[in-house]
């Protein structure tokens, strides 16, 4: 379902087995999860400064730490590593693009102190798995950047969070699954999200991620596991920061370990 007159969802981003798959893989990670997230601050920090009112990048991170739980001590001691305050390693942001099997895409974004490190980890991760490492561009031409809130439908009415979400600006809605998703600009997004936490909606989760315009869908149910295993793979590195793909999960899809 996609509200806005004249627009539709992206493609791709009303799987929600694809979004319930994402958290799972967070929930069973929440340590791995703080350390990223420290890194993302960190890395804020010093490109834009301390100050969270006039760094953009820097409040979202602070946000998406804060619905983690992080400490608030941890969060402080990022930023001072960030602006130089504390001791801290030099990061990179690195971008990967490669394809996993059935043609679907996949773009590995990273935060890296040590960039050949990086680089042999995700293109071993690939190609162990069936998947390849493509080119710079080969990819990433297939999708947006947009910010993504999720809610419960369980928790929040759909009917109540549409009116909040449009209100504030939101770019569109979608619901399915049990799952409510208001999509932003990634200018709006820190924006919209702290007015609907303003208003009450606790979201499940809040991200500036890729999109896909176009997806691949995945018949075969041993391909879409494989194509699975590889994102798995490459969110447990610690130098992997996001995984987005085009991949777009059949409804009927069931996981070998469901």
């Amino acid at each position: 379902i996609s509200y806005k007159e004249g627009k539709t969802l992206m493609a791709g981003h009303s799987k929600w087995a694809n979004i319930k798959h994402r958290k799972g893989v967070a929930d069973a990670k929440k340590g791995q999860v703080f350390s990223k997230l420290i890194k993302e601050i960190t890395v804020s920090a010093k490109m834009g400064g301390g100050d969270p009112e006039t760094n953009a990048r820097l409040r979202t991170a602070i946000l998406k730490a804060r619905s983690e739980n992080m400490p608030k001590d941890n969060i402080e001691r990022a930023i001072k590593k960030g602006t130089g305050e504390a001791d801290g390693s030099v990061y990179y942001e690195l971008t990967y693009e490669g394809y996993a099997p059935g043609g679907v895409a996949i773009i590995i974004d990273t935060l890296t102190d040590n960039k050949n490190r990086t680089a042999a980890d995700v293109r071993s991760t690939l190609t162990k798995l069936g998947g390849s490492l493509g080119t710079t561009g080969s990819v990433s031409y297939m999708f947006q950047t947009k910010g993504v809130i999720s809610y419960d439908e369980e928790v929040h009415s759909e009917d109540d969070i549409l009116e909040a979400a449009l209100e504030l600006g939101a770019e569109d809605i979608s619901s399915g699954g049990g799952i409510v998703e208001v999509i932003t600009e990634p200018g709006d997004f820190v924006t919209i999200l702290e007015g609907l936490q303003a208003a009450g909606f606790k979201e499940s989760t809040a991200d500036i991620t890729k999109i896909a315009d176009t997806t691949v869908t995945v018949e075969d149910n041993d391909r879409i596991r494989k194509v699975l295993r590889i994102i798995e793979r490459l969110e447990e590195l610690d130098d992997v920061q996001q995984v987005s793909s085009n991949l777009d999960i059949p409804d009927d899809y069931e996981d070998e370990e469901e």
